[in-house]
Parts: structure tokens; sequence; C-alpha cells
């Protein structure tokens, strides 16, 4: 059975963002593959996927590592996505079918559900869909992957604080797809704007721990549904 690149390249990208490699150590191809269960080729595959999108670095005598962001390169990310989720919301209103209105209104309800509970840990995942879900319905594949390559790397880069009002950050969302299912695009883009620009102020840099190399991987390749 060929396990694929992409397989293993999501298998290493969440260790990276979960913190199971540290910054700056050094990935080889024999032990990835060891860990993973898998040949060194699509190992080699994935770690230049995972070059072009900026968790890896090619060093001259090292080979591949982790790679390193400055705290500027942190906060560029955040500033893009600024730029971007609007743009996505605004595409969203235009393009978006009545299956993802159906997908998204069922997260707002679940959220206000939860928010009310005080359940935060599944806001922050119902947030998340959430919002993988209104660039889902942009119906630009260059968006959807430039949205997601950012909601990677900024939780790898870092932690998020909970809501105070998780009741008014839902509100917001209801607020969104109202806008998106009555097609009013610059609305749509107008409160992703003011929701973003409010969230990222909840984003606090992950300081890495000196010493930590590498921590117990939880993670296995996902094999299902793979064929002979």
């Amino acid at each position: 059975m060929r396990i694929p690149a992409h397989s293993v390249c999501t298998a290493i990208r969440d260790d990276i963002v979960a913190g199971v490699y540290e910054r700056g150590g050094k990935l080889t191809e024999e032990l990835l593959a060891r860990r993973y269960g898998v040949s060194r080729v699509p190992v080699r595959e994935a770690l230049r996927t995972l070059e072009a999108e900026g968790f890896v670095v090619t060093r001259r005598h090292a080979g591949a590592c982790v790679a390193e962001p400055t705290e500027q390169e942190a906060a560029d990310l955040l500033e893009i996505r600024m730029m971007l989720e609007p743009l996505g919301a605004a595409r969203a209103a235009q393009r978006r079918t009545e299956a993802h209105l159906k997908v998204l209104r069922g997260l707002v309800r679940l959220g206000q559900e939860r928010s009310r509970r005080g359940q935060s840990e599944d806001l922050r995942s119902l947030g998340g869909w959430f919002h993988e879900t209104l660039a889902q319905a942009s119906g630009s594949p260059g968006l959807i992957t430039l949205l997601t390559q950012l909601r990677h790397k900024i939780a790898w880069m870092y932690a998020v604080e909970s809501p105070s009002r998780p009741a008014e950050s839902w509100a917001e969302h209801g607020a969104i797809v109202d806008a998106v299912a009555r097609g009013d695009a610059e609305r749509a883009r107008a409160l992703t704007a003011a929701h973003t620009e409010r969230a990222t102020t909840a984003h606090r840099l992950r300081v890495p721990h000196a010493g930590e190399r590498v921590r117990t991987s939880q993670h296995a390749v996902n094999t299902a549904g793979l064929r002979h």
C-alpha cells in the first residue's frame, strides 16, 4: 500500500503545529518515515510541500529543519488574515450555496447554545469550523488554500484566549451569515473585518520552550480508505 504524500504532509504539519517538533529542530527523512510508518518517498515529498508553506526550511549541511519564524513574520500573518477573511466573506455572499448556508446557520445555533452553557472548548472548535466553512463558501480555491495555510500557521505561532463575551462573538458570526444569505457582499466584508480585528486582540505569541527537542507524538498517518 502506498501512503499518499498529502497524508504524510498533514501528519507532520499537525505535529509541528502541536509543538511535537521544536522550532529549528532537524527533520530526518529516515526517522520521520519510521515514525509515521511510511517509506522515505512520501516523507521527502511532504517536506518539500511544508517548505513551500513555510513550516520547514532546508539548511546547508543540516538538511530539513523546522522553520523559526520571527515575531514580525508572525505579526504579518495576522495582518494578512485581516485582509483575506473579509474578502472571503464578500465572495461567499456572491457564491455561497444553500448547503453552505445550512452548515453556517447550524454552527451559529450550536455556538450560541454552547455560549450559554459556558462550554469554551466546544466554542473553539465550532469557531474554527465556522471560518473554514465561510472560506469554502467563497468558491475560490486559491483563497481557500491561503486561508487554510494561514489558520495552520497562526495556530502554530499563537495561543488564543477564549472570548470574554462569547455570546457577543457568536452574535457577530450570526450577523455575518445573515449578510451572506442576503447576498450583501459589502456588509459581509465589513462585519467580518470588524470581527477579525476584535478576535486578533486575543492572540498571544507562543514562546518556544528551550531544550524541548521532540515530544512524544500521538499522531499516526490515517490510512483508512487508502487502496492497495
